[in-house]
């Protein structure tokens, strides 16, 4: 996430060329061989470290097209067997005798686990401006948030109750509140890194927080300055006291698919801090790519990993767009079942944690998307890009938004229209 926790300087961090980002990030280094379906061949010396990453590399390939049928009927919408390289339906791309029921086990293949319904979680207006270096004006955050709420976005993470001192441009935090906390049939969660935050957001008016933690070690200590146990019992403090007041807490997992200090993070130990939070009582754990390096080969074992643990409709995902994969991490994220994302109007946010990260993934490309898909999220997404338009114009600068940049270049808004 563009900075769940405290803005990091880069001063801060061990430095880490673009060469080396990319192979730490790519499996071991492994070289992609074409009759592998481009998930990357590794030499048998590296199988076992690869194990717990791509445990499909273990699988077996041979799966019968009856065998399939009936274990996916059988299983019902979400209990395919994800991660499965499977040959069945390969007659079926180049044979002029595949018929229509053949055709449609492929649809049913492929868009079988996808959900009829996502919920956005809107995050511009906390993780988006956060990092901003100008301060944004109150009222402007304010009517931002007016917008969004007007675009259809039920859930929109309105600010976030730290010290002032590590994050100055959400030192209005009370005042945005207070401005929009009565807003009808929205929730506006607020993030909360310890009690005495919980205890000013709900001063406020705030009726529902978040807490966040990392999946790694070394990225907790260098941003919060302890331990992942030691937050840990930080947000249980958070937790109880929420529930004493019947307060709902959400809770994030950041550095989930890799961090700027360790590197890959493995799916086990970001399960780990996943299950701590829920069973602390977390309604919901968004799984953050922080410094946006995960794959779909990545994210599959690392979901599996989590839906071991946590029950599958408890989770939500948070990517960002370093490497272009947000919307694939999406899709396959949505083919296991995920019906909760989170996203940032116009893309807004960054990540300091890495030189050249790009923010999250943009709102508009996110329901575009989903459109595409017959997906229902009650988003208009005209309104949503001219509300990323009213905050590039005040920030001064275009969007990050593919959607938003080619629908502004046409005479109308795509709005919710197929094309």
């Amino acid at each position: 996430m563009s900075s769940l926790e405290q803005p990091l300087g880069l001063d801060k961090l061990p430095s880490m060329s673009t060469i080396d980002r990319t192979q730490r990030f790519s499996s071991g280094g492994c070289h992609p061989r074409v009759d592998n379906m481009g998930m990357g061949n590794c030499n048998e010396d590296d199988e076992e470290s690869t194990t717990e990453t791509f445990p499909w590399k273990k699988l077996p390939r041979d799966l019968s097209r009856d065998d399939f049928s009936q274990k996916t009927l059988t299983n019902g919408r979400n209990k395919m067997e994800f991660g499965m390289i499977d040959d069945s339906f390969s007659d079926c791309h180049y044979s002029p005798k595949c018929n229509t029921k053949c055709l449609q086990g492929l649809a049913y293949k492929f868009l079988n686990g996808i959900p009829r319904f996502v919920k956005i979680v809107e995050v511009g207006p906390r993780d988006g401006l956060q990092n901003e270096k100008n301060t944004v004006p109150t009222a402007v955050k304010i009517e931002l948030i007016h917008r969004l709420a007007s675009s259809g976005l039920s859930v929109i993470e309105a600010t976030s109750f730290v010290s002032p001192k590590w994050v100055p441009q959400l030192a209005d935090a009370k005042d945005v509140m207070q401005a929009v906390h009565k807003l009808e049939g929205i929730r506006l969660p607020v993030l909360t890194p310890n009690l005495k935050g919980f205890e000013a957001a709900i001063a406020a008016g705030a009726r529902e927080v978040a807490v966040f933690a990392s999946a790694s070690e070394s990225f907790s200590k260098s941003n919060i300055n302890c331990s992942i146990e030691e937050s840990l019992a930080r947000y249980r403090a958070v937790t109880h006291a929420a529930k004493e007041l019947s307060i709902p807490v959400r809770g994030y997992v950041s550095c989930v698919a890799g961090c700027p200090v360790e590197g890959p993070i493995p799916p086990s130990k970001v399960a780990y801090v996943a299950k701590e939070l829920y069973d602390m009582g977390c309604f919901e754990i968004s799984l953050g790519d922080t410094i946006g390096v995960g794959t779909p080969g990545t994210v599959v074992p690392l979901l599996l990993a989590v839906m071991a643990v946590i029950p599958i409709e408890a989770l939500a995902v948070h990517f960002h767009d370093t490497y272009g994969q947000s919307l694939p991490n999406i899709l396959v994220s949505l083919q296991m079942g995920i019906s909760t994302v989170d996203s940032s109007v116009a893309g807004l946010g960054g990540c300091p944690y890495a030189k050249g990260a790009s923010g999250n993934v943009a709102t508009e490309d996110v329901v575009y998307m989903l459109n595409g898909l017959g997906v229902k999220t009650n988003v208009d997404l005209g309104k949503l890009i001219l509300a990323g338009d009213f905050i590039n114009n005040h920030l001064g600068r275009p969007s990050s938004s593919k959607t938003a940049i080619a629908s502004n270049q046409l005479t109308i808004h795509p709005s919710n229209k197929s094309y």
